[in-house]
């Protein structure tokens, strides 16, 4: 090999460490100083509705009389009197129907007769009772075989029912594991994890 070729294998092999010396120098700076993104053009904003006039409704003496918009009109909606027996009809839908009273024998509390909460009593209502380790329960049990939301009771035409909400360790109504609710009679134990709940009259 003369010298010649020897110099220039020489050359090329630091030609090529620069190379990868500034190539190595080129991502360093990339990481180093990101490049600033370009901010998107903003949407241009959609030009405001025009407020439509809604018809008023003032209460007059004996009868009431509505003021309503053309466009109110076009669309056939009521005016006049008949607005106003709607609007009544309308509130009376709105107002909630009395709950039931309970019927006689039912249960009118839930006792925990074992467990960390035992003697403890709730008063029954119209609206059911949860039962977890979640503070949002209605009753809660620090027990680690309780779920978050473990199981429910629940009123059904003069009834209590209890169900299991999906629990890791189940619910137990008189040591048979629920698959399905079930109406709970008075003084039938539900066990769930260390806890055991009856109804009460």
């Amino acid at each position: 090999m003369t010298p010649l070729s020897l110099k220039l294998i020489q050359v090329g092999f630091l030609v090529l460490l620069w190379l990868m010396v500034l190539s190595v120098a080129a991502v360093m700076r990339g990481d180093l100083y990101p490049r600033r993104r370009a901010k998107a053009p903003k949407a241009p904003k959609a030009p405001k509705a025009a407020k439509t006039a809604r018809p008023v409704v003032s209460a007059g003496v004996g009868a009431a009389s509505v003021a309503a918009s053309p466009a109110a009109a076009q669309a056939g909606e009521p005016t006049g009197a008949g607005a106003g027996a709607a609007a009544g009809s309308a509130a009376a839908a709105a107002k909630p129907s009395k709950a039931a009273k309970p019927r006689r024998g039912a249960a009118r509390t839930l006792r925990i007769t074992a467990g960390v909460r035992e003697g403890t009593t709730i008063e029954l209502g119209a609206s059911p009772i949860t039962i977890g380790r979640l503070p949002e329960n209605t009753v809660v049990l620090e027990d680690d075989y309780v779920s978050g939301r473990h199981a429910r009771l629940y009123p059904h035409e003069g009834a209590w029912v209890v169900e299991d909400l999906g629990s890791t360790n189940g619910t137990y109504l008189d040591r048979g594991r629920l698959t399905a609710p079930m109406v709970l009679p008075v003084g039938t134990p539900v066990r769930i994890g260390k806890t055991v709940l009856e109804l009460r009259k």
